[in-house]
């Protein structure tokens, strides 16, 4: 169930230039070389903003807020079964359901991050149990976006809580594999449930790019 698709080159290009310019700002010293890698870095604010969905400002703040060597960003999601259903959270942003978590947080390990994650999304409380996934997104079928994003699932048992809506999710609810409602991809992708639902019977596999 390979789900490897190459991104755009022009997105490829993009996220190097915006890479490339970061460090230059970081760590060169010379006006002149601050200025042109400023003008790198509006080139990539202008590539991203033309191809994909993210607003030329908030694009040109994130970027701005990244300093020093460009690593990529990490998203953890929280993997949590009841009997053969897998929970998913329909996210207010767009209105697709998706598996709980977002980005890693400073501080917190993956696995805190998951636990932090599902509560506050889904309102239960959940211990982690093992790491189902290591992915990149730039090989799945994800709209294009501005980052590198490694993405860590993680799967939990629930020991608590009730099941309702937090601050940035609608509704929550567990669903069989082939009942799954409109997916949230720029979260998970159809292929990535789907090898959630098989991995879960192979404790002994983890699923890496």
């Amino acid at each position: 169930m390979a789900d490897h698709v190459p991104q755009p080159l022009w997105l490829e290009w993009a996220k190097q230039i915006q890479a490339i310019s970061q460090a230059g700002l970081a760590y060169s010293k010379d006006k002149y070389d601050l200025e042109r890698f400023e003008m790198l870095r509006d080139l990539s604010v202008d590539i991203m903003n033309r191809y994909t969905e993210v607003e030329t400002e908030k694009i040109r703040s994130l970027f701005a807020a990244e300093t020093g060597y460009a690593t990529p960003k990490v998203d953890v999601r929280g993997v949590v079964f009841q009997d053969d259903r897998i929970l998913l959270v329909k996210e207010r942003i767009d209105g697709a359901w998706a598996l709980p978590g977002g980005w890693a947080d400073i501080g917190l390990s993956p696995k805190e991050v998951a636990v932090k994650e599902v509560k506050e999304e889904s309102g239960l409380d959940v211990v982690p149990v093992r790491l189902m996934a290591v992915l990149d997104k730039k090989f799945h079928q994800h709209p294009p976006e501005p980052w590198h994003v490694y993405k860590m699932f993680i799967l939990c048992e629930q020991v608590g809580g009730r099941a309702e809506a937090g601050m940035e999710t609608l509704q929550v609810g567990f669903f069989g594999e082939d009942e799954l409602p409109p997916l949230s991809t720029e979260r998970n992708t159809l292929e990535q449930i789907g090898r959630l639902f098989a991995l879960r019977h192979q404790p002994n596999e983890v699923w890496f790019d």
